[in-house]
Order: structure tokens, then C-alpha cells, then sequence
């Protein structure tokens, strides 16, 4: 199975379609009742919703969903019934397969029961009509903005350990198209940190500035306060979702203080010092945030 623990969850929806050509003599025995395993719509739409929520049983490398809605409708054409499954589900991966399996055994469950009355049938098609939620529905990028990483130690801007996190930063910022990404290393000292951020947000002009350590509540961790002091405005709602991200996945994130906020039209954030912190922060971050440099250009959502 893919491993998709690194996802956020989403709200995923799916649409498939399925179609039964039959004889009309059948489309007449449904509108009658005379169907001699009892009415085949309802039976199908009962075993599409079952045969959906056990998706992964039938799909080897199909993770297990769960789902919060399935809608499976049966409409009779003049020589064909038409079957619909829409799903959704707020997980970190989509339900298209979920849809499709409601789709064909719904269509597989009506051709059981009108077999025996209908030697011609025929499934003609079992097909994705939509699927939506995920990353994949951001298009957000960040091509030709600019954006600076600062990293935050006293131990690393002294030499005395090798700084990962922060290159991990640059390299996953450069992935996404930036015109340009600066890369410095400061101490943990609240006046250094503060002069930074003004200086590549009022004379940089940076888009975005992402600092790695100083965020945990060590004698010498003042990140958070130097970040607070030059912001404009805080983005609670990205504090948030790095938060809740990280919780998700290590009790300890519940430590960091991280701060986000605006400065002019440069968008600040903390991460942790950590390489995984920095991972964390980076797949609830991107390509999401990258939507604030329009709102900041007075372009709205």
C-alpha cells in the first residue's frame, strides 16, 4: 500500500457511472413488479452501498476509508438502466474506487437478478465521472516568487553541528518554482532574529520567510517572540493547521510555539528546528500557502 500517513485530510468526493443494456421486455417486468427475485433497483442500490464501504477488501492495495456518505441512484432508460454512485469521505487519500465498485456491482447485482428473464444483458460501461479533494486540487505555486530561510541555532551558526533542516527547507521551496531562495544561519538572539526578518521583509522584499529552531520553550529559544514583535498581523489559522498536523502524528508538537504572521507582503513562519518538524510543517504548509501572496496583492480568494 502507498503510504499516505504524510497526507492531511480532506473532504474527497467521487462520482462513477455504470449502464445495463436490457430488453424492454425487462424494462416492462421492473415497472410491473414481475422481476422473480423481487425488486432489483433496491437490491442494487443496498449491495452498491455495502460493496462500497468494503472497498479494500475487494482492492488489494486499496487503503481502508471511512466513508461518511454513499449515494447510488438507478434510473430506467427505454432499453438501459443508468446507475450513479457518488461518495465522500473526509480522510488523506480519494474515493473514486469506492465509486466505481458501487457502480459495477450495482450494475453486477441488477445483471444477476434479470439474467433469469434477459439472456441479452450487457454492462457497457463502468466509468469515473468525477473525483475531487486532496492536493491535487491546489494549484497553487509558487513560480517567481521569493522566499528566505533562516535558521535559528547557536550551536550550528557556531560550527558545531551541521544544519539539515534548514537545507531540507531550501530544497523543498526550490521544488516549487521560486524565483530565488536565500539561505542564512543566526544564533538564537532575539535582536539578530528581529533584524533578519525586518531586513528581507522591508528590504528583500521576500515573499515568504520560513525559520527553522528556537520555537520550543528552552532558556535560549526566542523565535517566537522575535517573530511576534515584527509581524503586523498573525495568521492564527496556519498556527493552527501546523499544530493540528503535527499533534496528529507526535505528542511532543503540542511544545512548539511557532508564530505566523504578515509583515508588509511577506508572510512569516516559524518551524522547529527538527528535520521531521520541518517535514511536518512542510506537508501542511505547501502548496497552500502560496495562496497568500495573492490575497496580499488584493486579488481575494
Amino acid at each position: 500500500m502507498r503510504d499516505v500517513s504524510s497526507k492531511y485530510l480532506s473532504l474527497r468526493t467521487a462520482k462513477a457511472t455504470a449502464t445495463l443494456k436490457v430488453s424492454t421486455g425487462t424494462i416492462e417486468a421492473i415497472k410491473s413488479g414481475n422481476v422473480p427475485k423481487a425488486d432489483p433497483l433496491a437490491v442494487a442500490k443496498v449491495a452498491a452501498i455495502q460493496a462500497a464501504k468494503n472497498t479494500s477488501l475487494l482492492i488489494p492495495y486499496c487503503h481502508q476509508v471511512p466513508l461518511d456518505f454513499v449515494d447510488v441512484r438507478c434510473e430506467i432508460r427505454d432499453s438501459r438502466i443508468e446507475i450513479s454512485a457518488e461518495v465522500k469521505a473526509i480522510w488523506r487519500t480519494g474515493v473514486e474506487m469506492e465509486a466505481l465498485i458501487a457502480a459495477s456491482t450495482a450494475a453486477l447485482t441488477l445483471y444477476d437478478m434479470l439474467k433469469i428473464i434477459d439472456d441479452s444483458l450487457v454492462i457497457e460501461q463502468v466509468k469515473l465521472i468525477e473525483k475531487k479533494g486532496g492536493k491535487s486540487e491546489i494549484n497553487e505555486i509558487g513560480e517567481g516568487a521569493k522566499a528566505a530561510v533562516l535558521v535559528i541555532s547557536d550551536s550550528v551558526s557556531a560550527g558545531m553541528k551541521e544544519d539539515t533542516s534548514g537545507k531540507l527547507l531550501v530544497e523543498h521551496l526550490k521544488s516549487f518554482q521560486l524565483s530565488s531562495v536565500n539561505y542564512i544561519i543566526v544564533p538564537d538572539d532575539r535582536t539578530c532574529i528581529e533584524k533578519e526578518l525586518k531586513h528581507f521583509a522591508d528590504v528583500e522584499k521576500v515573499d515568504l520567510i520560513v525559520t527553522t529552531g528556537g520555537t520550543g520553550v528552552g532558556p535560549r529559544d526566542v523565535t517566537p517572540e522575535a517573530t511576534r514583535s515584527v509581524i503586523e498581523r498573525e495568521l492564527e489559522g496556519v498556527e493552527e493547521a501546523l499544530r493540528n498536523y503535527g499533534q496528529e502524528r507526535t505528542p511532543y508538537a503540542m511544545f512548539a510555539r511557532q508564530v505566523v504572521g504578515v509583515r508588509g507582503k511577506t508572510v512569516i513562519v516559524n518551524l522547529p528546528g527538527s528535520r521531521k518538524g520541518v517535514e511536518d510543517g512542510l506537508n501542511a504548509l505547501l502548496p497552500t500557502v502560496f495562496h497568500l501572496f495573492a490575497m496580499l496583492e488584493g486579488k481575494g480568494h
